[in-house]
C-alpha cells in the first residue's frame, strides 16, 4: 500500500508517517518546508499550497490512499479581518482541490482529519456522537465542516471513499499550545486555583489517533462514515492535572478557588477562551468506532501521558 499523507511534519502527521514506516507501506509527505525531524524511509514532496497546479502529477502516481492531516489550525486570537474566509481557502478551497485530484489520479480512500469544533464547543450532560447534527461555533469549526460537505459530495459523485475523524484536543511528545501550559504550570509546583472545577473532558493520546487512523486505511466499515475519537477515559480538569503531576512524580497543590471569580480573573486579563477549556465540558461517544470497526483505544491515559511527560523533560534537560 502506498499512502500519502498532508502535513507530514506537523505533530498529527509526521507521527502517522512514523507508523507507516515502521509497517513497511511507501510513504510520501507533502510539507511546505523540509522537516528540521524527518522520518527516515518517507518520500518528502515540497509544495507551498494545495493548488491543482502545486500538485504534480508524480506526487499521485501508484498512491492508495490520501490522510489529509493539513490544516490552517486553530488560531485562538485571529487578526485577520475575515477570519472565516482565510480558514475557508486553506481548509475547504484545499481540500477540495486535493480531493478532485485524488479523483483524477484513481486513488481510493481520502482520510480527512477533520475537528471535534465540527459537533460544538462543549457538552453538557449528554456527549458528542458521530451522527449528531453539526453545530459549529467559531470560524475554524465552521471550516471543517464545510470541508466535510465537500468531500461528501465528491464522494457521491465518483468512486473515492471518504472517511472522516474528528478528534479533539490532542496530546503527545512535542505536544504545544494549551497543553504544554498545563504541563509547565505542574511542573512548576506553584499551587493552582483550579481545585473547584467539576467538568469532564474527553481528549485523545496522539497513539490513539494514529492508530485509529491506520485503522480506517483498510477497513471496509469505514467507507464513507464519520467517526470521533478519544483515549474513552473523561477527565476532570483536576483529575487530569493530577495525572500529569504523577507522570512527572511529583506533588500537586490544587486551590478550590470558586468557579465566578476564576471567570472573572480570566475575563478581565483576555483569558476567556483559556477559562472555557479548562472549565468546560466537552464528552465524546466513541461507539461508532468501536461497533463499526472493532477499534479500542490502544494506549490508556496514564502510559500516554508518562511518554509526553518524559519527552517534555528530555527535551528540557538538553535546554
Amino acid at each position: 500500500m502506498k499512502v500519502l499523507v498532508t502535513g507530514a511534519s506537523g505533530f498529527v502527521g509526521s507521527a502517522l508517517c512514523g507508523h507507516l514506516i515502521e509497517r513497511g507501506l511507501t510513504t510520501i509527505g507533502i510539507v511546505r518546508h523540509f522537516p528540521a525531524n524527518p522520518v527516515p524511509g518517507v518520500d518528502y514532496q515540497i509544495v507551498s499550497g494545495l493548488s491543482e497546479s502545486e500538485l504534480r502529477e508524480e506526487i499521485f502516481v501508484g498512491v492508495d490512499v490520501v490522510v489529509h492531516c493539513a490544516a490552517r489550525a486553530h488560531v485562538m486570537r485571529d487578526s485577520s479581518i475575515d477570519p472565516l474566509a482565510v480558514y475557508r481557502e486553506v481548509n475547504v478551497e484545499g481540500t477540495r482541490c486535493l480531493a478532485e485530484q485524488a479523483v483524477n489520479y484513481g486513488i481510493k480512500r481520502f482520510i480527512y482529519i477533520s475537528s471535534i469544533k465540527v459537533n460544538g464547543e462543549g457538552t453538557s450532560g449528554h456527549p458528542f456522537k458521530a451522527d449528531d447534527i453539526p453545530a459549529p461555533e467559531d470560524s475554524y469549526g465552521v471550516s471543517k465542516w464545510e470541508a466535510e460537505q465537500v468531500l461528501q459530495k465528491i464522494a457521491r459523485n465518483s468512486k473515492l471513499e471518504i472517511v472522516i475523524i474528528r478528534p479533539p484536543l490532542v496530546y503527545g511528545p512535542t505536544v504545544r499550545a494549551n497543553f504544554l501550559k498545563l504541563m509547565r504550570l505542574v511542573k512548576s509546583g506553584l499551587p493552582l486555583p483550579l481545585g473547584a472545577i467539576h467538568n469532564s473532558r474527553s481528549f485523545v493520546a496522539l497513539d490513539n489517533l494514529v492508530d485509529l487512523i491506520l485503522t480506517c486505511l483498510h477497513h471496509p466499515a469505514a467507507i464513507n462514515q464519520t467517526f470521533l475519537v478519544s483515549d474513552g477515559d473523561d477527565l476532570s480538569t483536576p483529575e487530569l492535572l493530577r495525572r500529569i503531576a504523577k507522570a512527572f512524580g511529583k506533588p500537586l497543590r490544587l486551590i478550590p478557588i470558586p468557579m465566578l471569580l476564576l471567570r472573572t480573573a480570566a475575563l478581565l486579563l483576555g483569558k476567556n477562551f483559556f477559562s472555557q477549556r479548562l472549565s468546560g465540558s466537552l464528552q465524546i461517544d466513541i461507539g461508532k468506532a468501536q461497533q463499526l470497526l472493532g477499534w479500542i483505544p490502544k494506549i490508556s491515559v496514564d502510559a500516554a501521558l508518562l511518554k509526553t511527560t518524559k519527552h517534555f523533560l528530555k527535551k528540557t534537560e538538553r535546554h
